[in-house]
């Protein structure tokens, strides 16, 4: 675990503590870290859990799939995120997504009901974890919103578009990289790979941007890029 202090200090559950406040939760809350393989399940549809995930190393994908199999990535997580925690403190019967490692992945995981119960001395740095907890929650409702709105979209070309717009917007460039590969950002968009390719080169044919693997340059202004 001392090889991960680092990480967790930076991460936003524990913003704002100590390394001994941090300690002093961990082993209150008798954590556990797990290694998963690629794209092995961490959390399958279907079950019940009560425990929320903290990505060490690796990547996790939250996928949903319809009756006749096709996937569709609600969201991507890496190192330092937090994952699980809706479900965990909605205290649902069970989940409606599935949770996988897209690459090799080590997890942390904390009770749920152990982070809402405040212990008998009612420490300070719980009450923040609390606090921390409650901001995490409302930051992805925000990032479902804009999946929302990226979804919503009728066309492909629309879908990408607004997609690469929101990413320039969070790297406040219109040169950047996106989590996802080929296969990922058509799940995430909800659309066919091959339809997504063929849309991206079109749109670079027209030289609205340029992209290789997951680095992309936009060149237009963001009311230019939006309105092509």
């Amino acid at each position: 675990m001392e090889n991960y202090m680092p990480l967790l200090l930076k991460t936003p559950l524990f913003s704002g503590m100590s390394e001994a406040d941090m300690l002093a939760i961990l082993r209150c809350f008798s954590v556990r870290v797990k290694k998963y393989s690629k794209n092995e399940i961490i959390f399958l549809a279907g079950e019940k859990i009560g425990r929320v995930g903290i990505i060490l190393t690796g990547k996790v994908n939250i996928i949903k799939e319809d009756y006749e199999g096709n996937r569709s990535i609600i969201a991507e997580f890496q190192a330092g995120n937090l994952f699980g925690e809706a479900f965990s403190f909605a205290d649902a019967e069970n989940i409606t997504v599935t949770v996988i490692s897209s690459i090799d992945s080590e997890i942390l995981f904390i009770d749920a009901n152990k982070i809402f119960t405040i212990c008998p001395s009612a420490c300070a740095y719980h009450s923040r974890l609390i606090r921390n907890m409650l901001e995490i929650i409302s930051a992805k409702n925000i990032l479902l919103n804009e999946k929302i709105d990226v979804i919503s979209k009728r066309t492909i070309r629309n879908r990408l578009l607004t997609f690469l717009q929101l990413q320039s917007q969070k790297y406040t460039s219109n040169s950047f990289s996106i989590p996802f590969n080929r296969q990922e950002l058509a799940d995430y968009l909800c659309v066919d790979r091959s339809a997504l390719s063929a849309e991206l080169s079109k749109l670079q044919s027209e030289g609205l941007l340029t992209f290789s693997h997951n680095e992309f340059i936009l060149h237009r202004t963001e009311e230019e890029f939006l309105k092509a």
